[in-house]
């Protein structure tokens, strides 16, 4: 067995050697803490460098340029009322300005950090395997990149090449699975298969599994979406609702802190319609990219959900073409909506869409107005995803003015309050119940501690605060490699 004060010492060598400091999170959530030396380095850097100090910019507070930039206010996207058909505002925060272009980079701060800082990680003789369908295991290759970790990515085979690429550039060992999307048990299984050839050389960091996950959106993305609302907000609006489709979860962290400030926020979890399993415990394959399917994330607090929701990915790719292609972009002016805000369309990837649609839906279901501010998060943008553009139009071919107003009416203005479920007691229950299935008869977890998650009342709430111990390994961790010192 592995002495973690060894591991321990390895890991503070290996940082030392690497001219790596760690961030805390109350620096990731507040980079005006950060010092000034750190900063001044960030100058020379560009965004998506690998480069160890881009540590530093896991925050929701880059400044959108791609070299040398620094921190200012939240990075976020209103959608005029002209888009959305609703009076509501719809705030949503944006992924682009992150280290690898996605916000999973925080996703996978916290999984292999705080393995690292308390001796649990080796990285000198072991390897970080982040399985996923996309963005988490982009941001855990990135991440572990950066620490100096060496990585595992498993992800389906019908991912976009984008994804491919880019882990093969950052010198990750890939491994494809059958399928697309909807098919994570295809990469349970790879991951199973590989731990078991190489049980002490491999650490599965399964985003589904670990709280470290939820833990960084629960202080970073929770806080942002605070400040936004403080900020933008007129005298008598509410921070009224909060709409994110269940990937692994972990974002939806951000509405157990938000619940905290907020007590009356409605909080709705969205899927893709083709693969219902919050819903209607339904099973299928679909074409959202970033979110998970056919099973219920451990890390999932299902007594903080007010509803669920499907989102059709047929209107989701409608409406990224009408984002995208410039007759769509030309219809959209047409209609009345700023140039400002057209342009910064491009800013939402197919699941930021998908959220986009899910804000829209809870808003008319609620019958919001103009207090009302509904919430929610562009994971990423569509720069990752070209080449699903340029498979539309060898599908379906050029789009039409005559298209982008079929797509704007049906899939925006029309959009309707099908396939929504607020949910009871015994609902939420029966969701949670859920996880019994994949967690505990496949892989293993305490029934004891699914009891837990749903009768003890500190549960969730001592999960989270564990950042706070979390931070002092990292400022403990930091002053044993002396780095830090010269800042």
């Amino acid at each position: 067995m592995n002495d973690p004060k060894k591991v321990l010492e390895n890991t503070v060598n290996r940082c030392r050697e690497k001219n790596i400091i760690i961030p805390t999170y109350e620096e990731m959530a507040h980079p005006e803490k950060i010092p000034q030396g750190i900063k001044d380095e960030l100058r020379e850097i560009g965004l998506w460098d690998l480069h160890s100090r881009n540590l530093f910019r896991i925050t929701w507070k880059n400044e959108p340029v791609k070299f040398g930039g620094e921190y200012g206010e939240v990075n976020f996207l209103e959608i005029p009322s002209e888009l959305s058909g609703v009076k509501a505002r719809i705030m949503i925060l944006i992924g682009k300005y992150f280290p690898t272009g996605s916000h999973k980079v925080g996703a996978t701060f916290g999984p292999l950090v705080e393995k690292l800082v308390r001796g649990a990680f080796d990285p000198t003789r072991q390897m970080a395997l982040w399985p996923s369908t996309g963005n988490y295991c982009r941001g855990g290759a990135y991440v572990s990149y950066l620490l100096a970790s060496p990585s595992i990515a498993v992800l389906p085979e019908g991912m976009s090449r984008e994804r491919f690429e880019w882990l093969k550039k950052i010198g990750a060992e890939i491994h494809a699975t059958p399928g697309s999307e909807s098919n994570v048990k295809e990469v349970y299984d790879k991951t199973f298969e590989l731990k078991r050839e190489r049980p002490d050389e491999i650490v599965v960091l399964n985003q589904f599994d670990e709280i470290g996950n939820a833990i960084w959106h629960y202080v970073c993305t929770g806080q942002a979406i605070e400040e936004v609302y403080k900020s933008q907000k007129d005298d008598d609006q509410r921070l009224a609702a909060l709409f994110l489709t269940q990937g692994s979860t972990g974002t939806l962290g951000s509405a157990d802190y938000l619940r905290e400030k907020f007590p009356l926020l409605k909080v709705c979890a969205g899927e893709a319609l083709q693969c219902p399993t919050l819903l209607y415990n339904g099973y299928g394959a679909h074409r959202i990219e970033g979110i998970g399917d056919k099973h219920v994330p451990w890390i999932h607090n299902l007594k903080n959900m007010d509803m669920v929701a499907g989102i059709d990915d047929e209107c989701c790719m409608r409406i990224v073409r009408l984002f995208n292609e410039p007759e769509g972009i030309e219809f959209l002016k047409s209609r009345g909506i700023p140039d400002e805000s057209v342009k910064k369309l491009e800013l939402m990837g197919i699941s930021s869409i998908a959220n986009l649609a899910g804000a829209i839906k809870m808003a008319k279901y609620y019958e919001m107005n103009k207090n009302d501010m509904v919430f929610t998060i562009a994971t990423d943008s569509m720069e990752l995803y070209q080449s699903r553009l340029q498979e539309l139009r060898k599908e379906q071919g050029d789009y039409t003015d005559k298209q982008a107003a079929i797509d704007f009416e049906s899939c925006l203005m029309s959009l309707t309050t099908d396939h929504m479920q607020e949910l009871s007691y015994w609902d939420k229950k029966r969701i949670h119940n859920l996880k019994y299935f994949t967690w505990v008869e496949q892989l293993g977890k305490d029934v004891e501690e699914l009891d837990k998650q749903w009768y003890d009342e500190n549960y969730w709430k001592e999960k989270y605060l564990s950042y706070t111990e979390w931070d002092s390994l990292i400022r403990e961790f930091n002053e044993k490699t002396g780095l830090l010192e010269k800042y």
